[in-house]
């Protein structure tokens, strides 16, 4: 007998698999709303240099607003207000029409800026003035959320195989909880990108873990509609943060509102259950028994539990030490295992770096950058529906490796396209961004798959590693000309050719030990 064989007898996918499934999309509904809020709270909306100091000493007199900025401001070719210059000397001749113009003596704002707030009321460039010389550190605070990302995915990788993924997962909510209100009352930059550090570290608890125990608790033939249709909540929390950054234009109380969901996922985190397969690998065979007794229960099979002993747990996997403590180090001790986590290392980074590349580039196609990120969010649906159908038929492999060069080819269509044609280049950017989130998709349910019970969170921490290193690189990467979309281009399709050398793993048994993995 099995852990596999207990679980389908006692109903895989039950009442008791629902309601979890349901309980753990609360916190992820949160995911997609902090992991690209950037797109709302650093936009730089047009702004000129303030003038208020010249009016303040009567200097301009009674002239027009307009009159003002053409004295004060120099204009560019479309007529609007330089950004970042002024000039040194109110320049009155200006409002005359004189054949033959002098050289303007031009000097940096001097006393801040004025900001167009039609579009976006309060953000993180007015607020401390990231504009000019510091616009840069607008997509800075991207990449240092993304470290946090990236820290945080080894942390809870190692400490969730070694302590359990259910009080790792309630750590997560209050960490993500308390940095993240605390991040909407920073008084500086310096704060906030500290605090956004640590959100980002707290919030990659519930990134992976959430993903590994709903898998960990049902049967074979339903990992694939778990894995998908569990992950709906980043397309929902995705359309809501387009919809809320669109009514609430404050960056402080986006912040708030956007992280409230896990106040009821705190709250109904005691309803989570541990993971039994997890239990059974660190030799805790009784409290795994009572996790598969409310299982049955639940799902009106608690008979079968009578014939099942709780010392017999731990025959159901053969773990040779099951006090031994694992490590990423473990990772790469044998042969097949090493394989297994370069290359998915390399997938995941290809599968980050194209899906952030496209998300985060919301302003590039001459739409509503509400509107744009919503039509982004929306695909996504579509998208996860089409991908399970897709597992189901041919499996992960060529799914994994089809969606991420199929990525890759959009990405190229659009280098190959004139900007005139911003419909042609919108509706292909939208179709990319589809597949990048299909790719996505399957990525976590395949990496949950491939790695074994005793190094599940391990793997899955290794990769998101190497996926939040690639999304803390992609703010950078958009900072650079020309370049960033063919680099985007590459990755996918070079990780696209790394995922056809990954084994299959549709409707085969979950690997509980290393020595499933290498076949001995």
């Amino acid at each position: 007998m099995t852990f596999e064989s207990i679980l389908e007898e006692a109903n895989g996918f039950g009442r008791y698999q629902i309601a979890l499934v349901m309980l753990l999309a609360i916190p992820r509904l949160t995911l997609p709303c902090h992991f690209l809020l950037n797109n709302f709270i650093t936009a730089i909306p047009s702004h000129h240099c303030d003038i208020g100091h010249l009016d303040a000493d009567w200097i301009l007199g009674n002239l027009s607003r307009q009159e003002k900025l053409t004295v004060s401001i120099p204009a560019h070719e479309d007529g609007s207000p330089a950004s970042c210059e002024m000039f040194s000397h109110p320049q009155f001749h200006l409002l005359s029409n004189l054949s033959s113009l002098p050289e303007f003596a031009l000097v940096q704002c001097q006393n801040g800026w004025e900001y167009d707030n039609s579009t976006f009321g309060r953000t993180l460039a007015t607020q401390f003035d990231l504009v000019c010389d510091k616009k840069g550190l607008n997509q800075a605070s991207g990449t240092i959320f993304f470290l946090g990302v990236m820290i945080g995915a080894a942390f809870f990788g190692v400490i969730s195989d070694k302590y359990g993924r259910r009080n790792m997962l309630l750590l997560s909510y209050i960490l993500a909880i308390v940095f993240s209100a605390a991040s909407a009352f920073s008084s500086t930059f310096i704060m906030f990108a500290t605090l956004r550090f640590l959100t980002g570290f707290a919030l990659t608890g519930i990134s992976s873990i959430s993903g590994v125990l709903g898998v960990e608790w049902v049967d074979t033939k339903h990992r694939t509609f778990v894995g998908v249709f569990g992950s709906l909540s980043w397309v929902v929390g995705n359309m809501m943060l387009a919809c809320i950054a669109y009514l609430v234009t404050d960056w402080r109380m986006l912040i708030i509102i956007i992280s409230s969901p896990l106040l009821l996922a705190a709250a109904t985190w005691w309803w989570i259950p541990e993971s039994a397969r997890w239990l059974i690998a660190n030799n805790k065979p009784d409290k795994a028994y009572k996790y598969l007794e409310k299982c049955a229960v639940y799902n009106k099979k608690q008979d079968f539990m009578t014939k099942i002993k709780p010392e017999t747990m731990l025959n159901l996997m053969n773990v040779d030490n099951p006090d031994h403590s694992y490590t990423y180090i473990d990772l790469f001790k044998t042969p097949r295992l090493r394989r297994l986590a370069l290359f998915t290392g390399i997938v995941w980074y290809g599968v980050s770096s194209t899906y952030y590349g496209i998300s985060l580039n919301i302003t590039g196609f001459g739409l509503n950058p509400f509107l744009t990120h919503f039509i982004y969010a929306t695909i996504e649906l579509p998208a996860k529906i089409l991908i399970y159908f897709c597992l189901n038929k041919v499996g992960r492999r060529v799914c994994q490796s089809g969606t991420l060069i199929l990525t890759g080819f959009c990405i190229l269509i659009n280098i190959l396209t004139p900007t005139e044609y911003w419909t042609f280049r919108t509706v292909i950017a939208v179709l990319g961004k589809g597949l990048s989130e299909a790719s996505f998709t399957t990525v976590f349910l395949y990496t949950t798959e491939l790695f074994p019970t005793v190094l599940r969170q391990n793997g899955l921490g290794y990769t998101s590693f190497m996926a939040r290193l690639a999304a803390s690189i992609a703010p950078l990467i958009m900072l650079l000309e020309d370049v960033p979309e063919m680099i985007f281009c590459s990755l996918a399709i070079l990780s696209g050719a790394v995922a056809w050398l990954l084994p299959e793993t549709s409707n085969i048994r979950l690997p509980e030990t290393i020595d499933d993995i290498e076949g001995k």
